[in-house]
């Protein structure tokens, strides 16, 4: 599996190596920077609308086969909630799946319209869930991507490439519109971590997207949990656990074989918080399979002591999928029991669960109505 990278493609550049790029071509350095602006904070979709640029500079870039390279909006579908799904596609003919997810103040449409953004939005803030590889190797045994099996790595400027093309579609301007990102998508993201890495470091800098308004999922890299509690910008973190016990997870997570619990609660109590900052752990209940209060007790004690939440999620149910959604009465006990055990734990409700947009549903779908 490699990393497809257009060595002609701006985004994905830091302001660095826009410099340098510039340089390279006999202009002065505070180029770099122009383009910078440009492509993260104006977010052009083309060369020729980098007005900063004298325009022989941007003919010459155009001439030499330069491009913007933001992928495409292939397709998108609207949920009754308010939430889209989009299908974005990338030169290679590849694709990988982005969610929006509006919230608060009458923040879903409700109505199936796309009412709300720009002029007249009935949102104040957003979620949008961004995907780090085409498919996932990790082969959670309750999830609709793992059946598509790992293609490649996104490049940093493939996953920026997925949040501007959403802002660009939905007319959004971070930090003045409060966007939250959650590197929660297709893909596990600390198997593609230097990317990852570098995309986060992209939306701070030049999309206005603050670091404390990311969070990234993974089912339990160990080593990477390490690398990325000593970045000094980093996303928060959320680790998907979904068992209470090695047996179970082994067999719902096969990649429990290689970093167990104990291996992966140990990363956890190292690492560094930051002030009000909180791990939260993910754990999706499959009736009659982890949601017991047996189940519920062991997970308490497993993350007793931590500076923790839990989030709850009923599966999301799919094709192919062996599971089935517990009973919302079950769901209610098992959180009882954690919030007894002085756990907090939260109830996530399900987003876009109707076009295959709610987590563990992404599966590049396309068997659905298409909005146009």
């Amino acid at each position: 599996m490699m990393d497809q990278a257009n060595p002609k493609t701006l985004l994905g550049l830091t302001l660095q190596e826009l410099t340098s790029l510039a340089e390279e071509r006999a202009e002065p350095s505070y180029r770099g920077q122009q383009l910078f602006g440009a492509i993260y904070g104006q977010r052009v979709e083309s060369v020729e609308q980098i007005l900063t640029l004298p325009r022989e500079l941007r003919e010459s870039l155009a001439d030499g086969g330069f491009s913007v390279g933001l992928p495409k909006i292939e397709k998108k579908f609207q949920s009754s909630d308010g939430t889209v799904r989009y299908l974005i596609g990338f030169d290679d003919g590849q694709s990988v799946e982005t969610v929006w997810m509006p919230e608060g103040d009458g923040g879903e449409a409700g109505d199936g319209s796309e009412a709300g953004d720009e002029a007249g939005r009935s949102w104040d803030r957003a979620t949008i869930c961004v995907s780090s590889q085409v498919g996932c190797a990790v082969d959670c045994q309750f999830c609709l991507t793992a059946l598509l099996g790992v293609k490649r790595n996104l490049t940093a400027g493939e996953m920026a490439g997925q949040i501007i093309a959403v802002l660009n579609e939905r007319g959004v301007r971070p930090p003045q519109d409060r966007v939250n990102v959650v590197f929660m998508g297709m893909g596990e993201p600390l198997l593609n971590y230097d990317n990852f890495i570098k995309a986060v470091g992209l939306l701070a800098e030049g999309v206005g997207i603050p670091e404390s308004r990311m969070t990234v999922s993974t089912a339990g890299i160990v080593p990477r949990i390490h690398d990325l509690g000593a970045e000094v910008v980093r996303p928060k973190l959320a680790i998907s656990l979904n068992a209470s016990n090695d047996e179970l997870r082994t067999r719902l997570m096969p990649i429990n074989r290689k970093w167990n619990l104990e291996k992966l609660l140990a990363a956890a109590r190292d690492f560094p918080l930051r002030s009000r900052e909180k791990l939260t752990f993910e754990y999706v209940l499959l009736d009659s399979v982890n949601d017991s209060p047996q189940n519920a007790h062991e997970l308490a004690e497993l993350v007793g002591g931590l500076r923790a939440k839990v989030n709850l999620i009923a599966l999301n149910p799919g094709p192919g999928i062996a599971f089935q959604t517990p009973a919302a009465e079950c769901v209610l006990q098992f959180q009882k029991i954690l919030m007894a055990a002085r756990v907090p734990a939260f109830i996530r409700r399900p987003r876009g669960r109707d076009i295959y947009a709610a987590c563990g549903q992404l599966k590049r779908t396309t068997e659905l109505t298409m909005l146009v």
